[in-house]
C-alpha cells in the first residue's frame, strides 16, 4: 500500500504527461508559435512550467537549489527560447527538482501549512494541487497553439 507521498508523488507525475506527452511532437521551428502578437509562445511557456516547477521545489518544498525568475514578473516574451534541446534538458531538470522535493516529505507532513507571497497559507497537499493545474494549464496552452499558432504572429 503507497503512503501519502507515493500516492500524491504518483497524481503528480501523471498529471504531468499533459505536457511530457507533447514535448516529442515540438519541433524547434514550433518554439516561436503563438496565438496573436501579445500572446506567450510555446518556448516562453516551456521555459515559465520549468521555472515555475523549480520555485515550487524550493519555496514550498524547500529544496536546496537555484532556481531562476526569467519568465514571471517584468519578464517578457521577446522570443527568446528557442533551443529545443536546452528547454527539454531543462524541463526535465525541473522535473527531477521537484519529484526529488516531493519525495523529500513525510507522509504526515502533507497537512502542515505553508506560506507563500504568490499564494497566500495553503497545505503541501494544496499546494501540490496549484502546480499541478499551473503545468496542465500551460500544456493546454501549448497544445492549442501548436495546432492553430503561427510564428511571430
Amino acid at each position: 500500500m503507497m503512503n501519502q507521498t507515493e500516492v500524491l508523488l504518483a497524481l503528480w507525475l501523471e498529471a504531468r504527461t499533459r505536457l511530457t506527452n507533447q514535448l516529442p511532437n515540438i519541433r524547434e521551428t514550433d518554439l516561436l508559435k503563438r496565438l496573436h502578437p501579445q500572446s506567450n509562445c510555446i518556448g516562453f511557456l516551456l521555459k515559465h512550467i520549468g521555472e515555475v516547477e523549480q520555485l515550487f521545489a524550493r519555496n514550498v518544498f524547500g529544496l536546496d537549489i537555484k532556481a531562476s525568475i526569467e519568465t514571471l514578473g517584468a519578464g517578457r516574451d521577446k522570443g527568446q527560447y528557442t533551443k529545443l534541446v536546452e528547454l527539454t534538458a531543462y524541463l526535465n531538470e525541473s522535473l527531477i527538482s521537484l519529484q526529488q522535493a516531493i519525495q523529500n516529505v513525510d507522509a504526515l507532513e502533507w497537512n502542515e501549512e505553508i506560506t507563500t507571497k504568490e499564494f497566500g497559507t495553503r497545505t503541501k497537499a494544496a499546494a501540490l494541487g496549484r502546480i499541478v493545474s499551473h503545468t496542465d494549464y500551460h500544456a493546454g496552452q501549448i497544445g492549442i497553439i501548436l495546432k492553430y499558432g503561427q510564428p511571430n504572429t
